[in-house]
C-alpha cells in the first residue's frame, strides 16, 4: 500500500452500563451508523457485537470501525456537531470506551 493509498482507521469499543436496556442500545447503534451519512469525511463505517469464544472482551460488547482518508478528515469528524450530539446520546449509558486509531498497513 503506497502512502497515497493509506487510510486512517478509527476503532471504538463500547461497554455499556449495567441496566442499559436493549432498546437504548439499539438506539445507540442506529445513531452511530447514521453518522456516516451525516459526516461526509467518514469514508466507511462498519460495526458489530462481540461473538468471540475466547472471553477476552473485558466487558466491551460493541465495536465500531471507521475509515478516514487522513488526519485532517478525522479532525473534522471528532468535533463535528453530529458526533457531539451522538456523544450526548451515548454518555448516560456508557461505562467504558476504548478508542484506537492506526494507519492501515497492506
Amino acid at each position: 500500500m503506497t502512502s497515497d493509498q493509506r487510510v486512517l482507521r478509527h476503532v471504538v469499543l463500547f461497554e455499556f452500563k449495567p441496566g442499559t436496556s436493549a432498546e437504548q442500545i439499539a438506539a445507540i447503534e442506529v445513531a452511530f451508523v447514521a453518522l456516516k451519512a451525516k459526516i461526509p469525511v467518514v469514508q466507511a463505517l462498519e460495526w458489530g457485537t462481540d461473538v468471540s469464544v475466547e472471553g477476552k472482551a473485558h466487558g466491551f460488547s460493541h465495536c465500531f470501525f471507521l475509515t478516514f482518508k487522513d488526519e485532517a478528515a478525522r479532525a473534522v469528524y471528532l468535533p463535528h456537531p453530529e458526533h457531539k450530539a451522538f456523544g450526548e446520546l451515548l454518555h448516560p449509558h456508557l461505562d467504558e470506551v476504548l478508542v484506537f486509531d492506526y494507519w492501515a498497513q497492506g
